[in-house]
């Protein structure tokens, strides 16, 4: 979840919103432009690809809304909010991407057996150049985003494109050599790569919403930040029952805390409220709970999980 710039909610909202619009366009636009391409030159990479732009499409329409709706802000029945629709899109698309693989590496293996000779293959290879040039654009503007909102549907979305940048690439060697060496087997090769492509992309795509879906804690570095901020008053100390887990764009964080057992309740609560205010500098789409303890006089408590997490 970390990120190079922190922003405002509204702020990662409207970014995560736009690159989604992005991304269908240029998905829309993709699609066109590579049926009229395989229509015209029958090339099975070219048609790999197009198989895979037109699930990516699926995927980018899928995620354009789940970022919506995971931006939403809690209601009576999601107290939590709801950016595990994220998650949940993230999910959809790998299954869409594992399907892509399959019906590319049926089209790879049948031309291989029996490989034709393109037609149209200027024209092909000229509509994968352009692919490959909006692909691109549209990797670097995800990226970016990324680097500010850390959004796990966004994160998807780009794991299709950074393989559909290298299956682009792949089709183009493929087309190529049908088209300019007469090599019509390539064409088959190519698109078995890209199939190939499209199954490690799916297993990543899987994994990163799996580990938001099963509410993994953050990374070391990240939990370790939040112990640095809360402890910077020396007034609170000892951290433990950290438990920590991302949900689409927010960061839900809670834990207990010592502190002076002579403190009035006012004092406390500036304490905890101060400490506060630390964490949502650095994770401003945190969502906290801080339990404050009489340092050496609390006893063991917390529930169901308190004694799997009091080591910490």
């Amino acid at each position: 979840m970390s990120s190079d710039v922190r922003l405002s909610p509204d702020r990662a909202a409207a970014l995560t919103r736009g690159i989604t619009l992005m991304s269908v366009g240029v998905a829309t636009l993709l699609v066109t432009a590579k049926a009229a391409a395989w229509m015209a030159s029958g090339s099975v990479a070219l048609l790999a690809s197009l198989a895979d732009s037109t699930l990516d499409l699926v995927a980018s329409t899928i995620t354009f809304f789940a970022v919506r709706y995971a931006a939403a802000p809690p209601d009576d029945d999601h107290r939590f909010g709801h950016g595990k629709a994220e998650a949940f899109a993230s999910l959809m698309q790998a299954g869409l991407v594992f399907a892509s693989a399959a019906l590319v590496g049926q089209e790879a293996i049948r031309s291989l057996l029996d490989p034709q000779p393109l037609e149209a293959g200027t024209w092909a290879l000229a509509v994968m150049v352009l692919s490959t040039v909006m692909t691109f654009v549209l990797i670097s503007a995800q990226t970016w985003v990324l680097r500010r909102t850390a959004s796990v549907a966004v994160s998807g979305d780009r794991a299709h494109y950074a393989s559909d940048l290298a299956s682009n690439l792949a089709a183009l060697a493929g087309i190529g050599a049908s088209a300019w060496l007469g090599v019509a087997g390539l064409d088959g090769a190519a698109a078995l790569v890209i199939a190939a492509l499209l199954l490690w992309g799916a297993i990543g795509v899987f994994r990163e919403a799996a580990v938001q879906l099963m509410d993994q804690e953050l990374p070391a570095a990240e939990r370790a930040r939040i112990v640095e901020l809360v402890t910077r008053d020396p007034r609170l100390t000892d951290v433990h029952q950290l438990r920590t887990r991302a949900s689409g764009p927010y960061v839900h964080m809670q834990m207990h805390v010592d502190l002076d057992p002579l403190l009035t309740l006012e004092d406390a609560h500036r304490v905890i409220v101060e400490a506060e205010r630390r964490l949502l500098e650095a994770f401003p789409m945190a969502d906290i709970l801080i339990h404050p303890d009489p340092r050496g006089l609390a006893e063991p408590h917390g529930g169901a999980f308190a004694e799997a997490t009091a080591a910490e």
